[in-house]
């Protein structure tokens, strides 16, 4: 049998975290097993759907990487199908009309809990006959749940499933207006687009049994299901906002990689021995479904972090660019004014977790800064420093070539002159020409920022000097 899953996303709100690795889990199974992968939007949700959620999803599966081979389908151009089976449904007596009032059904509800009973429908209208239904009044059609046995099924991730009949009850597949609620709608699609394996969040194993039961009404087989335990914070609680359980195009904006966002996700519920980094060719090939772990996860941004600066350390320049490029473009940085970037990523990839960290950390060699980092500044641009950059100066200016050998000599000579070490002419240096007090060695760092850059950066910094010794 050929495999074909489905990512079926609610737009209702953004792809999540848990909804991105939902998907991933999916899209892995059908490409290790040379099948399909269908993205589907439920968006029968007429009131919550919006078209830019939609949007936010479709970004966040292209951004991710996770293409399909179908849709995107919208069950809002499927309605006539729903309403078909729906009809077929009613014909055969495995679905009904119900007339029962809201006020009616919040009666039986709260006599229910007072009573400390499940919730649930009475199936009061279960046994109209057609003399007693009059189509003009307000109803649902609810679903002719089967009362007697049980609903038995091997969950890939949880083992064997058992729910009794007797604690579902007779559920709405369509409303007063007539539309498709989730459980049937899912069970549509899942039958005519040939799913043959679903991979979901746990918080939908009660729907399962539900689904099953209309499969078997319409003569056709369900699908394997995989319930995902749900992802926690590094506290233990139920992901939130504040544990990084936003938008998945938050992670982009913030400056992680697809490819690290898409490795820690994977591991967030599945393992193949004690390695931590995988390529995407490398989880297609060893990932499997039926290894999903049973226990909750935690999320941990330390960890996300290391990762993506693994990828950062690690990628080819030419895979790493077009991610780096969106955040260049965003700071206002023109990288075609200074060195080969390609020189500066290895440099200062071990200095930084994400992309955004790595645009500032390399601005001061594209571009003017406005102030100094003050720290630095406080530290090392004190009227003590006023004579070794001014007599570094003097050696920069001289030089006929800008090259690494003959800054890295001027600089010395400078320190030999004045009979200081090095840090006394180099850390005042680093921060005139960078701003910061962190950089590679001096020599390379000038060489990047170039001679004109370099010399105007000097007489901002003895300026700066000269405003603190007239307001000392």
């Amino acid at each position: 049998m050929s495999v074909k899953t489905r990512f079926a996303p609610s737009p209702t709100g953004y792809l999540h975290v848990g909804g991105a690795r939902t998907a991933l889990y999916s899209w892995l199974h059908a490409k290790a097993n040379d099948g399909e992968f269908v993205l589907r939007i439920e968006d029968t949700d007429l009131e919550r759907s919006t078209p830019e959620a939609v949007e936010a999803i479709l970004d966040g599966m292209r951004w991710l990487q996770l293409d399909w081979n179908e849709g995107p389908i919208y069950q809002t151009h499927r309605f006539d199908r729903y309403k078909e089976v729906i009809q077929q449904l009613v014909d055969e007596e495995k679905a009904y009309p119900c007339f029962c009032s809201r006020e009616r059904l919040d009666e039986l509800r709260e006599t229910q809990m007072n009573n400390k009973q499940k919730p649930r429908y009475d199936g009061k209208c279960r046994g109209l006959s057609l003399s007693e239904m009059d189509l003009s009044r307000d109803h649902v059609i609810r679903f002719k749940n089967p009362v007697e046995g049980n609903v038995t099924f091997k969950d890939v991730v949880k083992g064997e499933v058992t729910f009794a009949n007797s604690e579902l009850d007779d559920l709405i597949i369509a409303r007063t207006d007539g539309s498709p609620t989730y459980n049937f709608t899912v069970v549509v699609d899942d039958w005519d687009m040939g799913i043959t394996q679903v991979v979901r969040g746990d918080d939908h194993l009660n729907n399962t049994p539900r689904q099953i039961n209309i499969f078997a009404s319409l003569g056709a087989k369900a699908p394997e299901f995989g319930h995902v335990p749900m992802i926690l914070g590094d506290d233990g609680k139920k992901l939130s906002k504040r544990h990084g359980a936003v938008s998945v195009m938050q992670y982009r904006d913030d400056g992680y990689l697809p490819q690290a966002v898409l490795n820690y996700l994977v591991r967030l519920g599945w393992s193949h021995g004690d390695q931590e980094v995988f390529s995407v060719s490398e989880m297609i090939e060893l990932f499997d479904i039926n290894h999903i772990n049973k226990a909750p996860s935690a999320f941990n941004t330390t960890k996300l972090n290391w990762l993506n600066q693994q990828y950062i350390k690690n990628l080819p320049v030419d895979e790493l660019m077009p991610h780096l490029n969106w955040h260049l473009q965003q700071a206002g940085l023109n990288i075609n004014d200074g060195p080969a970037i390609e020189a500066l990523i290895p440099e200062f990839a071990e200095r930084v977790q994400t992309l955004k960290d790595l645009v500032e950390i390399i601005r001061p060699y594209y571009s003017d800064f406005d102030a100094f980092e003050e720290k630095a500044a406080k530290k090392h641009l004190r009227p003590v420093a006023k004579e070794p950059l001014e007599r570094v100066n003097q050696k920069l200016t001289a030089l006929t070539e800008w090259r690494p050998d003959s800054i890295h000599k001027a600089i010395n000579d400078a320190a030999e002159e004045l009979s200081v070490g090095m840090g006394k002419v180099g850390m005042p240096l680093r921060v005139a020409v960078t701003g910061a007090g962190m950089s590679p060695s001096l020599d390379i760092t000038l060489e990047w920022v170039g001679r004109d850059r370099t010399l105007a950066r000097i007489q901002k910094a003895l300026a700066y000097i000269q405003d603190r010794v007239e307001g000392s």
